[in-house]
């Protein structure tokens, strides 16, 4: 296999969600020249990461997702130090780990949980070790609910992150960067002809949902989120909650900002949430804590994650100089930094002993050729 990029090269990134927020800096550190195109502006209120709890659970998500996704999550919850480290502003980060819940009503649905993630553990034994919790367990690591739960499970290592913050990071780090950032300007890869004259070097596609009109498989799964201002309630992690119909979490955020969700419907509608779904989002909380009663809502949020149709990330190479990075569902934040490495891997080798080892397939075109040198630059005429 031989490398795809020269260095330096010419990238066009398309997508300024986390996915294309995360290349275009890795890239520019490395050298190249990015232009950075989307269609919305610097605060991302159009893309899925915008709306998300950002938790970094690969024990806990493997209740719903593939051995595939856990790996991910797993090789990202070492990367993220190491991603934050350098960027222009501090990001929140915790490793507090992640408490699952539940009421006395729900025990039988908790065995089901608990018995899941026992066999998820037994076939990825890398992960720590789930702790059953008493009483007095609860007590000792969430003080503030221990009146209301008896039992829980505790999954040490887990993390999370504020997904705000770090888009913000990322685009003052950007703004530092030989990046051209081109915002409100949605492009597709249609638009460029990479390898000639005039034109990049190569193309990577990151829209999400704008990627629908060249990757058909891509829908969309709608989530909604609430976000709380309470100063009368404090927690020291992403708190879950098993619920009849869906699991609730509660992440905590610092200044006691609290971002809630549980919803997942099969749609594309980015209508505003409904009642229904705010009414349990809220009276979960509740449940939980009284202190979320005199709580302000600072927002009730609803978006779409670009999902594929087997719900697992992919990497594809639809024509020559155009890489597309797409559908990675309810879980950006945890995988996202395997995603970046596995991209880098690719473009500088051809190839991604890392996505081999995460079970993640690759679509890419047979015969790679070697990236052609970048033509040399005419020195100016005195």
């Amino acid at each position: 296999m031989f490398p795809l990029l020269q260095s330096p090269s010419s990238i066009t990134v398309l997508g300024a969600g986390l996915m294309g927020r995360l290349l275009a800096v890795a890239l520019a550190r490395e050298g190249h020249r990015i232009d950075l195109y989307d269609a919305g502006g610097p605060g991302a209120e159009g893309s899925a990461a915008r709306v998300a709890a950002a938790m970094l659970a690969p024990l806990a998500e493997s209740a719903v997702t593939e051995p595939a996704v856990v790996r991910m999550g797993q090789h990202a919850l070492a990367r993220w130090p190491e991603l934050l480290a350098p960027l222009a502003a501090p990001v929140f980060f915790q490793q507090n780990g992640t408490l699952i819940l539940w009421h006395r009503q729900d025990a039988a649905d908790a065995a089901r949980l608990r018995g899941t993630l026992e066999r998820n553990q037994a076939a990825l034994p890398d992960l720590p070790a789930m702790q059953p919790l008493d009483g007095a367990g609860v007590a000792t690591l969430e003080p503030a609910v221990a009146h209301r739960f008896t039992q829980g499970l505790y999954l040490p290592g887990e993390g999370q992150l504020d997904n705000r913050q770090l888009l913000a990071a990322l685009e003052a780090t950007l703004a530092a960067l030989p990046v051209t950032l081109h915002w409100h300007s949605p492009r597709s890869p249609q638009d460029f002809r990479p390898g000639q004259p005039g034109q990049p070097d190569w193309v990577i596609d990151c829209r999400g949902l704008g990627a629908r009109g060249q990757w058909p498989a891509l829908r969309g799964v709608r989530g909604e989120v609430v976000r709380l201002h309470a100063p009368e309630v404090t927690l020291q992690r992403p708190t879950r909650i098993v619920h009849p119909r869906y699991p609730i979490y509660i992440a905590p955020k610092e200044d006691h900002l609290f971002v809630i969700g549980a919803t997942e419907i099969e749609s594309d509608d980015l209508s505003p949430a409904s009642v229904r779904s705010t009414l349990e989002l809220l009276s979960a909380a509740y449940a939980v804590h009284s202190g979320f009663a005199e709580a302000r809502i600072v927002e009730i949020a609803t978006q779409c994650r670009p999902t594929l149709p087997d719900n697992l990330p992919a990497v594809r190479q639809p024509a020559d100089r155009v890489l597309e990075v797409n559908g990675l569902y309810r879980h950006g934040f945890m995988i996202a930094p395997a995603m970046l490495d596995v991209v880098l891997q690719l473009l500088h080798t051809g190839q991604s002993p890392l996505a081999s080892r995460f079970g993640l397939a690759l679509q890419l075109r047979t015969a790679q050729q070697p990236a052609p040198a970048p033509a040399p630059v005419p020195c100016p005429t005195p």
